[in-house]
């Protein structure tokens, strides 16, 4: 709901020459609920956009230049935050209750499988002014 102050923020501060790098997490259908368990521990009040919410959010304020998904690799990233959690928690466990060990395990590898499932969606957008005269090029 915050998108349409959010992205003339962003038009009003970006130069007219500048870029304007959008790293987010997404959903790859568009969805008005979030995870109970998500917006109760981990992000209050949070909501995951859809590519369709991104594309309509910044139509009229800007080009997109480049839109490129990292999703498959976030599942690796968390697995191997979960793994080096894990070999960490003997150090922290006297710092860090069963509770919390547990609740980080649960969201770790539940949004691991977020991204196998390709639900989740790990994206970078690069935004550009429309009257910008530089080309932008993506080095992949």
């Amino acid at each position: 709901r915050n998108y349409t102050t959010y992205f003339d923020t962003v038009r009003r501060l970006l130069a007219p020459e500048g870029l304007f790098l959008l790293h987010s997490i997404g959903l790859a259908s568009t969805s008005q609920g979030t995870d109970p368990w998500i917006d109760r521990y981990i992000f209050p009040n949070g909501k995951l956009p859809s590519a369709r919410e991104i594309a309509d959010a910044v139509e009229g304020r800007f080009i997109i230049e480049d839109w490129h998904n990292f999703g498959p690799d976030y599942d690796r990233t968390l697995m191997a935050w979960w793994d080096r959690f894990n070999q960490a928690w003997p150090r922290l466990q006297s710092r860090y209750n069963k509770r919390f060990y547990l609740m980080w395990k649960y969201y770790l590898h539940c949004c691991a499988g977020f991204f196998r499932s390709r639900q989740g969606q790990l994206w970078q957008l690069v935004l550009t002014h429309a009257g910008r005269a530089q080309t932008y090029r993506s080095i992949r």
